[in-house]
Parts: structure tokens; sequence; C-alpha cells
């Protein structure tokens, strides 16, 4: 924009802005002078005065550091996906909301998500596959951290897993064992007690990203003081951690020897 032009759109004289703009001697503007320059300007007035080193606006910057996206009823939708993809190469920390879904057994996939996805349960399946994959070829190192309740839930049979078969439990439970010994330490596994320790479902992805899932939406955080706090009480968890993954296989096989 010109000088004219930025004159013309704040109503001052061009010879004030010239003033202004001139690296010596140049006074301060009155603060609507510069508010109407920012609005003119699509920038912030604290940029122009030089307090900050972010051209946009507070409404940009908050909009640009939270975002409450539509969390569907599937196991991979295409956000978390893309979020994956994003932080390629970063640690990412993971707090189900339940199993994971990636180390899922088929027939586990089928269990709990068949009767919300109806004829599309092949295509989750399919894209739950693709997670792992993705794991497997290592662009990424993830440690999960889950409660132990939910585990031992899960092996029991009870609560939400009232009706998995136990020959579906025995074998998910295996190939959670199987899984986390093939993968390691690009994947990491650690069960706390949730009567010490809780936790929302929460993913981060590297510095870049921390997401909390609420049910129906994804909260996503993408300012730095926000993610290092939530990446900070994911360390709580494994610090804490009352099984970790060095023990993992062991406290597997010993709830496989429960399942009826």
């Amino acid at each position: 924009m010109s000088q004219s032009a930025l004159a013309r759109a704040t109503g001052v004289d061009r010879s004030t802005l010239s003033q202004l703009l001139k690296d010596r001697g140049a006074r301060l503007p009155n603060g609507q002078l510069v508010a109407e320059c920012a609005t003119a300007l699509g920038v912030s007035a604290d940029w122009l005065l030089g307090l900050s080193e972010r051209p946009e606006s507070a409404t940009e910057l908050v909009a640009s550091a939270f975002a409450m996206t539509e969390a569907p009823r599937t196991m991979v939708d295409d956000q978390i996906f893309q979020w994956h993809q994003e932080a390629a190469g970063y640690k990412i920390r993971h707090v189900p909301a339940g199993l994971p879904d990636m180390l899922k057994t088929e027939d586990m996939l089928r269990w709990e998500y068949a009767p919300s996805l109806g004829k599309t349960i092949d295509q989750a399946i399919g894209a739950a596959r693709d997670r792992l994959d993705w794991m497997r070829s290592a662009r990424s190192d993830y440690e999960i951290a889950f409660p132990m309740a939910e585990l031992e839930m899960f092996a029991h049979g009870w609560g939400y897993y009232t009706g998995v078969p136990a020959s579906v439990r025995r074998a998910q439970l295996a190939q959670m064992r199987d899984l986390h010994s093939q993968l390691y330490p690009t994947l990491r596994l650690h069960l706390f007690d949730q009567r010490k320790l809780y936790s929302a479902p929460v993913t981060v992805f590297g510095p870049l990203l921390a997401v909390i899932y609420i049910g129906r939406n994804y909260l996503a955080f993408r300012d730095t003081p926000r993610v290092d706090a939530i990446s900070r009480h994911f360390d709580q968890l494994v610090r804490q951690a009352s099984v970790s993954q060095r023990d993992l296989a062991n406290y597997l096989d010993d709830l496989l020897a429960t399942v009826a």
C-alpha cells in the first residue's frame, strides 16, 4: 500500500504519515491513528509499534492457537491422520479413550465399531491397518499411556467390554504384547494407576500440536505454552507409571492367564 492510499484509508494528511514513517526524529502517533493504520493494513497495533514479532491481529492469533474440530464416530478419521502426517519425525504422545485402536485385532474392531459404522466397518479396519503400517515405518516415535484398569476390565469382560468373547480378548491381549515386542523402541507402552493419576484422552504431536478428545469434538492447541503443558502432563504419566514398557509383556501374560 502506498503512503497516499494509507493516508486516504486513515483520514490523515500524507505529510503526517510521511513524518511518522521516517527512521529518525519521527513523533509517536496517537492511539486512534495506530488503530486505524492497523485496521487498514490488516496487522496488529502491537506489531506496528514494535511490541510484537507477530503481525497477526489478536483474533487471528487466538484462532490459530486454538481450534475445535469435529470428531466423527470412526477409528481413524481424516483429520487425525492428517495431524499424524504433519508430525512425521516427531515423538507422538498418546492417551487413548480406551484401548489403542491401532493395536486392536480385526475381531475386536468389528465388535466395537460395527454397531455404529455398519457397512463401512471394513473401510475403517483398513484405515486402522494403514495407521499401524505408518507406525511400523518408524516415521514417528509413539509413546502410549493408558489406565491399568482399562486393560483389567477388558481382560475380564467387564463394563464397556461386557459381551466381548473370551477368544477375542485373549487374541487382543496377545497382539498388544507381540506388537509392543516387535515395534519397541519405536512404540513404548506405559500403564498408570487411575487412583493416583488421571488423564483425559489426549495426543501431543511433537512440539506442533496438542489435541484433547471430548467426544464429538477435538480441542486442538498450537500455542507453545499449552503444548508444553500437556507434554509435561504426559511425562508425569510416564514417570509415575505402575507398569513400564519393560514390564508390559509379563503384565499382559498375567492378564492372559486370568481370561476365562
